[in-house]
C-alpha cells in the first residue's frame, strides 16, 4: 500500500473508536449476549456466546429484528450490547424497557450513543442524549458507570475529523485532508479547560459539557423496580 494511503487511513481513523472499543473491552464477557445492532460483529471476540441482531443483513447477523420489540423471552440474556444504536430508533424509550426486559435479573446492559455530534446514517438519526437524559431513559437500571466519551476540546477534534469525513472542502480533493490534520492536532489540547460549567453565567459547575457521546454500563435489579423519576428543577437563564 503506498505511504499517502496508509496516512489517509491513519487519519480516518474514527476518534470516538478509541475509547468506545476500550470500553467494550473492559465489559467483555463470556455470558449469553443479545448484541443489538450487531452489523458485522465488530466486537463478536469479546462476547463469544452472543447472538448477532439488527434491522438489516449483516454478515455477523443472526437474527432479523427491532430493537423496539425485541422477539425473545423474559431474562433470556446476561448481558444486552447497543453501541451506537439508540440514537437511530424512533422510540427509545420503549427499546431500552425491551432490553430490560430480556435482561435476567442482575443482567448488564452496555450502551453506547451519541450526544455532539453530526447527523450520521440519514435519514434515520433522530436524537441526541445528555447524561441526564440517559439516566431519565434508565431509570428502572441501576447505574454502574456512565463515562463521557471524550472532553470538550476532543469533541472538537471529532468534528473537525467528520468534516473530512462528511463535507466537501473547497479546492482539490486532497485538502479535506487539512480537516483530518486539524482534528489530530487539536486532540492534546484539552489540558486548556480548567473548569466547565452547566450555565452561561457559570453559576453551576459541571463536566462534560461538550462530549461526544456516552458509554453506559447498567445492571437490572435482582429484586422488584422502582419507577422513580430522577428530579429535575427549571433553570432561570441557560
Amino acid at each position: 500500500m503506498p505511504f499517502s494511503r496508509r496516512i489517509g487511513r491513519a487519519l480516518s481513523a474514527k476518534l470516538t473508536r478509541i475509547t468506545l472499543d476500550r470500553f467494550v473491552q473492559a465489559h467483555r464477557s463470556s455470558g449469553r449476549t443479545l448484541d443489538v445492532g450487531a452489523q458485522n460483529g465488530p466486537y463478536a471476540t469479546f462476547f463469544p456466546n452472543r447472538i448477532g441482531l439488527d434491522i438489516r443483513r449483516g454478515r455477523d447477523v443472526k437474527v432479523i429484528g427491532d430493537a423496539q420489540a425485541l422477539g425473545f423471552t423474559e431474562g433470556a440474556f446476561d448481558v444486552v450490547l447497543c453501541t451506537e444504536v439508540l440514537e437511530h430508533l424512533p422510540e427509545p424509550q420503549q427499546a431500552i424497557d425491551e432490553m430490560f426486559r430480556v435482561l435476567r435479573p442482575g443482567g448488564t446492559l452496555l450502551l453506547t450513543t451519541r450526544f455532539l455530534f453530526p447527523i450520521h446514517d440519514a435519514p434515520h438519526d433522530y436524537f441526541r442524549f445528555t447524561k441526564y437524559g440517559l439516566r431519565y431513559l434508565l431509570r428502572r437500571f441501576a447505574i454502574l458507570e456512565l463515562q463521557e466519551e471524550t472532553d470538550s476540546v476532543g469533541t472538537i477534534a471529532v468534528l473537525l475529523q467528520r468534516l473530512g469525513m462528511q463535507a466537501r472542502t473547497l479546492g482539490p480533493a486532497g485538502t479535506r485532508a487539512i480537516w483530518l490534520v486539524s482534528a489530530h492536532l487539536a486532540r492534546p489540547f484539552g489540558f486548556l479547560i480548567r473548569r466547565e460549567y452547566g450555565d452561561s453565567r457559570r453559576l453551576t459547575p459541571e463536566t462534560g459539557i461538550m462530549t461526544s457521546g456516552y458509554h453506559v454500563a447498567c445492571q437490572k435489579p435482582q429484586g422488584p423496580v422502582s419507577w422513580k423519576i430522577p428530579s429535575s428543577s427549571a433553570a432561570a437563564a441557560d
